[in-house]
């Protein structure tokens, strides 16, 4: 038996950079600008990484690690040097420039470049004492494998700012705030706050809501959809069986 190759005149096409090419991160000169202004302590200090350095500070101890999932350009030392808080920052982010970026600024003020890696969610493993996510999840199309994820790597407490309220939804809606030309959608969603709070207690985490400083409960426009922004603190009692 023989087989017959076939000769296309519209050859397929396989290349394996579909997702940085729909990443919306990656298309945005206004947000670059703005990560580079943050990582050279040029741009005031977003409310919710102050919030979250002054709900960090009280479950560390000096020496402590923590880890920035979804990092930027790893900004957040700042809120911390700022503090006086002893502790050993490493971020990462899907993002290889906004990596870039932290690397070569945040050297100036102390931070090892090796401390900030160019990294998916998906990929990641480790741990640290402490785990920060700051505006993340809500970005994802749900929660649950990155969530279980970072609460795993997770040794003394989580520190967690997402879209929250009582009720899920679920958006992916067009970005309209990309560079021109640019034609992307990103996920804009609110999880249920009963549900997640019962998924971190199911990983052993003791779990407190803060409201979020900025907002002050009420929901925030952001890319032209509303975000219900809360805190939750989760600190380990135990790991899960």
């Amino acid at each position: 038996m023989t087989t017959a190759t076939l000769v296309s005149s519209r050859p397929a096409e396989l290349r394996d950079d579909g997702w940085a090419a729909h990443n919306i991160w990656q298309h945005s000169a206004s947000v670059r600008a703005l990560y580079t202004a943050r990582a050279r302590d040029e741009a005031e200090e977003m409310d919710c990484l102050a919030q979250a350095a002054e709900l960090l500070a009280p479950l560390t101890a000096p020496g402590d690690s923590v880890i920035d999932a979804g990092c930027g350009s790893g900004y957040f030392f700042h809120s911390l040097r700022k503090r006086n808080l002893p502790l050993a920052y490493h971020g990462f982010d899907a993002n290889a420039d906004f990596i870039e970026i932290g690397r070569r600024e945040l050297s100036h003020f102390g931070l090892p470049p090796q401390h900030l890696k160019a990294l998916r969610l998906e990929d990641f493993q480790g741990s640290a004492d402490h785990l920060l996510s700051i505006n993340l999840l809500s970005n994802l199309d749900n929660y649950h494998r990155p969530l279980e994820r970072l609460l795993k790597a997770a040794r003394k407490s989580l520190i967690l700012r997402e879209s929250i309220k009582d009720g899920a939804t679920y958006r992916y809606v067009r970005d309209a705030y990309l560079d021109p030309g640019v034609a992307l959608s990103v996920h804009v969603n609110a999880y249920d706050r009963q549900d997640l709070i019962g998924f971190i207690e199911a990983q052993g985490f003791a779990v407190s809501e803060v409201v979020d400083r900025r907002s002050g409960g009420q929901p925030e426009t952001v890319i032209g959809y509303p975000h219900w922004w809360s805190f939750l603190v989760a600190t380990r009692r135990r790991r899960p069986d």
